[in-house]
């Protein structure tokens, strides 16, 4: 796939060719039904399978990815309810990248949703339509693909993930009628809804300009220049406090679970800076995050 594959420049992105389509995604599906008492267990692995066939299987752009270009992702459903076809549970999604000459993978996303609930008959095909709403199941699981690619192309090039974010967005809108929550802007502050709304709203535009310099100027170019990386994943953390000092909290749901993906990541990053480099990110971080102040303080000790 052209984004990866040495990092191509985007005046040798213009001059390929493209053949054809192959699989973005290689995702890992896991269902967990221990909560479910009493029923066939054979439906649940039925369902995994369905569900990894959906994500693995169908073609979501129209770029060409190699095999070892597929994004990983996974996609854990725990299930609570069942009633006939009607299945309700949670649902955690989560990605990850592979940075530039290294074997790392740093985590994209990683959210938990609460509001998963769909009817699902055993054997019949989960039939999907980016212009009409047909079932809740697919259409979350859709959501979730376009979430995690358009996640994955804004780290290669700046708001490169514009075209998937925005059908996501469609798939909101088709839902808005659906009986399933998680759709409407008036139910939570923290879903499907906003996640999208916040990733395409010009004010938290600096948060996707985050995404594209902390890993493509910052993260791959770790290999080659440690402290000019170092460096720039620092200036990209000012976007994310531009960002906050602008917005009130409640608002900022997508910033928000950026930054829970990467604490871990922020905090090894510049565990080795140079003092004042360190004390810099501290003071952003413990600002834009400050319920988890006590982390960042290993960074200046």
């Amino acid at each position: 796939m052209f984004k990866k594959t040495g990092i191509l420049t985007l005046a040798l992105i213009g001059l390929l060719h493209v053949t054809g389509y192959t699989q973005e995604l290689r995702c890992n599906v896991q269902i967990i039904s221990n909560q479910i008492q009493g029923t066939n267990k054979q439906i649940f692995k039925t369902l995994q399978q369905d569900i990894y066939e959906f994500m693995n299987n169908r073609i979501w752009t129209e770029q060409d990815f190699m095999n070892n270009e597929r994004i990983e992702c996974k996609i854990l459903i725990n299930m609570s309810q069942r009633t006939g076809d009607e299945f309700s549970g949670s649902m955690t999604v989560s990605s990850r990248r592979p940075v530039f000459n290294s074997s790392y993978n740093t985590t994209m996303f990683q959210y938990k949703d609460n509001d998963i609930q769909f009817r699902y008959l055993e054997n019949e095909p989960l039939e999907f339509d980016i212009n009409q709403y047909k079932s809740n199941l697919t259409s979350i699981l859709a959501y979730y693909a376009y979430i995690v690619i358009g996640l994955d192309f804004d780290s290669f090039s700046p708001k490169g993930g514009t075209p998937y974010f925005q059908k996501a967005q469609q798939i909101v809108s088709n839902a808005q009628n659906a009986r399933g929550s998680g759709w409407k802007a008036f139910e939570s502050r923290r879903n499907r809804y906003w996640l999208v709304e916040n990733i395409l709203n010009n004010e938290y535009e600096p948060v996707r300009e985050f995404i594209y310099q902390y890993h493509r100027q910052g993260l791959d170019k770790m290999h080659d220049d440690m402290a000019q990386a170092r460096s720039a994943v620092s200036q990209s953390l000012e976007l994310l406090r531009e960002v906050h000092r602008e917005q009130p909290d409640p608002y900022m749901f997508f910033m928000n679970l950026l930054v829970e993906a990467k604490r871990s990541e922020f905090v090894n990053i510049f565990t080795e800076s140079p003092q004042n480099q360190a004390s810099r990110a501290y003071e952003i971080l413990a600002e834009i995050d400050p319920s988890q102040s006590e982390r960042y303080k290993k960074i200046t000790q």
